[in-house]
């Protein structure tokens, strides 16, 4: 690739992260750019588009658990926003393209197809944002995940239908894919954790879509389903995160590659801002419908604002209407400039999404039903005096070192329900809740808890955990886990116990090592 494009590319991206926004905008302001200094859309770009797409679906489908889409509020929800939400956008789309003088006109079939593809929200934003501050295994974030894989799903049926190919009667082969997934998984361990498992997933990846299109199906929907065939698998978890970076580098051809198709004219860019200007109605629906569906409005809530935004996978649908010449390629430029503007709008929400809730809770709260879900009852943790919050792995080995000295007063905190649900049936006294909710720390008589230990993913939302606990005036030691010697100044600061995980791992290491040496003595530390 020309390394111009690339500089480009870098600079656009660093400045919209600078500013607080996804790189992604600053992406497609490249391709604006680049397509000023006449640089036009290559083969190589164009496959690289193709390549990002292709390891989106499949580390979608890798992620894929099907007990968290049977969910009401998932499916239920999904459908029921999909039908209120596509005729508001079909009568957005009818009024602006009537309104506004110069742009491209458009049939009604092809006005329902745009108005189909503005219903999704973005994958790649919502998993940012998770991912970002650590939530991913939060409630609020799989029933926003598993809203957004049934979208995805529901995107790449309509693109295999909208190809106009019949399948190959040789299809049917592929159920032969099902009672191999023991053999793949297998083939996947026999890889290790190196650079042979990274390229097992792009073989995995690129030769489900090379085989989908050898039997006339879309090739985005074999990498979904591969993903799927290998999900819930020990290996899948690492093939998502050894994919990650290449799936995100990949991804930037795709936003290039709108911008390089031609700058807005003045006309599209009031179409732009009107449809930017309406998104705020797709979180207002999800949150009215999640409610409905007797979710806690913080739920609802937290799940709205991530759902708060224009897909790329609308750019997909929007694409493939412009390859078949049922549509301008204006409107694929006017779309990205609205997604943009969408990212724009719903990063500040989702940034401050925590502090927006405990503003206005007594508001959204009115609006909570008086039936509540199992998972979303206040918990109860009884008479413990210490309390372990975030079971992960250095939580996991936390708790097993306080239980034989804490004789039965200790209780763990997970936000994870498959990963609380574990660790009970291993012994542990684990509730699952979720650390950041202000509403649970509220809820919680904290006068016999004289130890809170805070093992969290991310040092950001350890310290917003500590506010929150300190909000109650708890008076007991909060010691906290750091990473970077900046954190543990940062958490002194704020009157934690510290402990710095990679610098005394190395003294933890050692004491261990020696303490199972027979003649090691701990006041003389001399061995043979």
């Amino acid at each position: 690739m020309d390394p111009l494009i690339l500089c480009i590319a870098l600079a656009c991206g660093l400045l919209l992260k600078q500013a607080g926004q996804p790189p992604l905008i600053g992406y497609l302001a490249a391709g604006f750019v680049l397509h000023l200094m006449g640089v036009s859309s290559g083969e190589l770009i164009a496959f690289v588009a193709d390549a990002g797409v292709t390891l989106l679906l499949f580390t979608i489908g890798l992620k894929l658990n099907v007990r968290d889409l049977v969910m009401p509020q998932v499916w239920a929800v999904t459908i029921g926003h999909m039908v209120l939400i596509v005729p508001v956008m079909a009568l957005l789309l009818f009024l602006g393209g009537s309104s506004i003088d110069g742009l491209p006109a458009i049939d009604t079939p092809t006005l329902w197809a745009i108005a189909f593809g503005l219903s999704f929200s973005s994958t790649v934003f919502a998993v940012k944002i998770f991912e970002d501050k650590g939530e991913s295994a939060a409630l609020f974030a799989i029933i926003a995940i598993g809203i957004l894989i049934i979208q995805d799903l529901i995107a790449v049926l309509f693109l295999t239908a909208s190809s106009g190919k019949m399948p190959s009667p040789y299809a049917l082969l592929l159920l032969l894919l099902i009672p191999a997934r023991p053999l793949i998984v297998r083939l996947l361990k026999m890889c290790g954790h190196g650079e042979l498992l990274a390229l097992a997933g792009f073989a995995l990846a690129f030769g489900a879509g090379g085989l989908f299109t050898e039997l006339s199906l879309k090739a985005d929907l074999g990498a979904l389903l591969a993903g799927v065939l290998l999900s819930n698998t020990p290996q899948s978890r690492e093939i998502a995160k050894t994919l990650l970076g290449f799936k995100d580098l990949l991804l930037v051809g795709f936003f290039l590659s709108i911008g390089l198709n031609g700058l807005p004219s003045f006309e599209m860019l009031l179409m732009a801002l009107i449809l930017a200007a309406f998104v705020w109605i797709k979180p207002l629906l999800y949150f009215f419908l999640f409610v409905s569906a007797k979710l806690r409005a913080r739920t609802a809530f937290l799940s709205s604002l991530a759902l708060f935004n224009y897909s790329e996978f609308g750019l997909i649908v929007v694409a493939l209407l412009v390859n078949e010449g049922w549509l301008a390629s204006e409107w694929l430029v006017m779309m990205a400039v609205a997604l943009s503007f969408s990212y724009l709008i719903a990063s500040p929400f989702n940034n401050n999404a925590h502090v927006l809730y405990s503003r206005y809770s007594n508001v959204l709260k009115r609006f909570q039903r008086e039936g509540r879900l199992e998972h979303e009852t206040p918990a109860d943790i009884g008479d413990a005096s210490v309390m372990v919050l975030g079971m992960g792995r250095v939580g996991s080995g936390v708790y097993e070192y306080l239980q034989p000295r804490c004789e039965g007063s200790l209780v763990g905190i997970e936000e994870s329900a498959s990963k609380a649900r574990q660790l009970r049936e291993r012994g542990f006294n684990v509730i699952r809740a979720d650390g950041n909710d202000g509403d649970f720390w509220r809820h919680l008589s904290l006068h016999n808890i004289d130890l809170i230990m805070v093992s969290l993913t991310n040092h950001n939302e350890n310290k917003a955990v500590v506010d929150l606990i300190r909000e109650t005036q708890y008076q007991g030691k909060i010691a906290v886990v750091a990473r970077f010697a900046d954190e543990l100044e940062e958490l002194r600061n704020m009157g934690c116990i510290a402990f710095n995980l990679y610098a005394e791992a190395g003294h933890g290491f050692a004491e261990h090592v020696l303490s199972q040496l027979p003649t090691y003595s701990a006041h003389a530390p001399e061995f043979k």
